[in-house]
């Protein structure tokens, strides 16, 4: 995937001009159990507005899961969200909201169209990956969330992107961490296939991790599982 930028658990497609983000799971603070608010909504949008800034896309796509619970859309999530999709559709840009497994309650707080999954031109699909949705023909690369993966270095998790050359329909597949920062993410240092939550991940051990370090600004790649794993 020559054409990825790596940057915040977001991903930047040159060649589509288009910003992808997944699982920001709106509302994730409200349903802490810690006393204080941990001031989501600023952190979501000022990350949001920094990666505009930063890319310039055509297109913002939010990859699932935008909402956290199953219960209630409260008027704080509603707040939240308008406040994102104002960012994302600002000037010429374009917000396209695709449903996740979480999103039952999406349609309560939002009132515009709401996809699966959406197919761009090149062949790339961006789906949430809970589920493999119905396509008009098959993908060229897919795109997805859902697992919120993270390794595990010398003791210390870190969101992580997943690649794989040979994945769903032996098509190269990206997986994105969890844009939310309250979400620890889910270590997949020893996760075997059928472990994975999502359908679209066929071969873990092929799954090459990829950090996006913010201090040094860099790209870290790191060796597939199956020899990542002998390194630890």
């Amino acid at each position: 995937m020559q054409d990825v930028s790596f940057r915040e658990r977001a991903i930047y497609l040159d060649s589509l001009e288009t910003l992808v983000l997944s699982d920001i799971h709106i509302g994730r603070d409200e349903s802490s159990s810690i006393e204080f608010p941990l001031g989501e909504r600023t952190d979501l949008k000022e990350r949001l507005q920094s990666l505009c800034l930063h890319f310039d896309p055509q297109t913002v796509v939010f990859a699932g899961d935008i909402l956290h619970s199953f219960s209630e859309a409260s008027i704080t999530t509603s707040r939240i969200l308008s406040d994102l999709v104002s960012i994302a559709s600002e000037g010429d840009r374009t917000a396209i909201l695709l449903e996740g497994n979480h999103d039952g309650l999406l349609e309560t707080v939002w009132d515009g169209s709401i996809q699966r999954a959406v197919h761009f031109d090149d062949g790339t699909v961006v789906t949430h990956g809970d589920i493999i949705p119905e396509l008009d023909r098959p993908g060229s690369r897919y795109i997805v969330g859902h697992d919120h993966p993270a390794i595990s270095i010398e003791g210390v998790r870190r969101p992580c992107y997943l690649y794989g050359e040979s994945q769903y329909q032996k098509q190269p597949l990206l997986m994105l961490p969890a844009f939310n920062r309250l979400s620890a993410g889910v270590e997949v240092n020893q996760l075997r296939t059928s472990e994975f939550q999502s359908p679209f991940i066929t071969n873990a051990a092929a799954l090459q991790p990829i950090v996006y370090d913010k201090e040094s600004q860099e790209t870290l790649r790191f060796p597939p599982l199956a020899a990542f794993r002998r390194l630890l």
